[in-house]
């Protein structure tokens, strides 16, 4: 095994591999990802993981109602317990309506129970977005739920996992999060996160980039698929995603090793998050995330960046 590209995570004094294994299509996400994974396929993945330079994984309480978690804990049992370099991230998830502390309480249970791992070293708020800000934040509420887990010891480290910048930049300016994972959001043709990122730094937050593949129009070769971050994707975006691809073929790579390493090669991010469910994407992935592409290919990526009404976080309300 090839020694791994560490990086440390804010001051958490946690280290992260500069690839994460994205643990959303572990569990079989076959609306968001369009294939079905089984369960022996998952738990093989995860041990080939263990056998990489990949030292960090990324999962949560609610993917596939609990079974990435369980799949990933399956995985570890069966190695033999978890290496001490790699570190299991999960998240805390509402279940349906409720978000409450004592969901938030009942979640990291129910992830300690899967994985095998206590304490977890880091979990994020997954998604607060889609709840009331002013609930979420109340006493006895979701964030004073987790940051007293930290408290007690139940968690090492709590961080904030969302999509929407607007509404994730409020939780953000609660100073109570040591990690901020955005996605969707920094990637070839969306920018959005862009003021996020930088503020999450002045408040000495590490950032994690998740869903560089925008939902995976930026690893179609064949120019079908038409949707980024899981909705239909704007005619801006889909003509500088055919005109980055075709910038990719004039620099002999390809869109998937132009998106993973426009985020690796970002000194901000501590780790970029890749869903793998195939082993032979290890390998893949692991040579997107260190290509040698020249300053010149960058510039001219610069130059196809749609313009920010295009972005998934503008401020026409249809694409809100």
């Amino acid at each position: 095994m090839s020694a791994p590209v560490m990086n440390p995570l804010g001051s958490t004094g946690l280290t992260v591999s500069h690839v994460t294994l994205g643990g959303g299509p572990l569990g079989s996400m076959p609306e968001n990802f369009g294939y079905e994974v089984a369960e022996r396929d998952a738990v093989d993945l995860v041990a080939a993981v263990l056998d990489s330079p990949i030292r960090t994984i990324d999962t949560s309480n609610g993917y596939s109602g609990g079974r990435s978690e369980e799949r990933i804990g399956r995985a570890i049992a069966e190695y033999g317990g978890l290496p001490d370099d790699v570190v299991v991230i999960t998240k805390v998830d509402p279940r349906g309506s409720d978000y409450s502390g004592d969901r938030v309480r009942a979640s990291l249970a129910e992830s300690r129970e899967r994985l095998g791992i206590d304490p977890l070293p880091l979990v994020h708020l997954h998604d607060p977005e889609f709840h009331d800000f002013d609930a979420m934040t109340a006493p006895g509420g979701a964030v004073h739920a987790l940051v007293t887990a930290r408290e007690r010891g139940e968690v090492g480290h709590i961080g904030l996992a969302g999509g929407d910048v607007r509404q994730m930049a409020r939780y953000v300016e609660l100073g109570v999060f040591e990690v901020l994972l955005v996605h969707n959001r920094w990637t070839l043709v969306d920018r959005s996160a862009g003021d996020l990122i930088a503020r999450a730094q002045e408040r000495g937050m590490a950032v994690v980039n998740a869903a560089v593949l925008g939902g995976g129009i930026l690893a179609d070769p064949t120019g079908t698929n038409t949707t980024y971050g899981y909705r239909p994707a704007r005619p801006a975006t889909l003509a500088a995603v055919a005109a980055l691809r075709d910038l990719c073929r004039e620099f002999g790579t390809d869109l998937a090793t132009a998106a993973i390493r426009f985020s690796t090669r970002d000194p901000r991010v501590a780790t970029t998050i890749v869903g793998i469910s195939k082993r032979h994407r290890i390998a893949s992935t692991l040579a997107a995330a260190s290509a040698d592409l020249p300053e010149e290919f960058w510039a001219r990526v610069e130059e196809l960046v749609p313009s920010p009404e295009n972005w998934l976080d503008a401020d026409d309300p249809s694409n809100a």
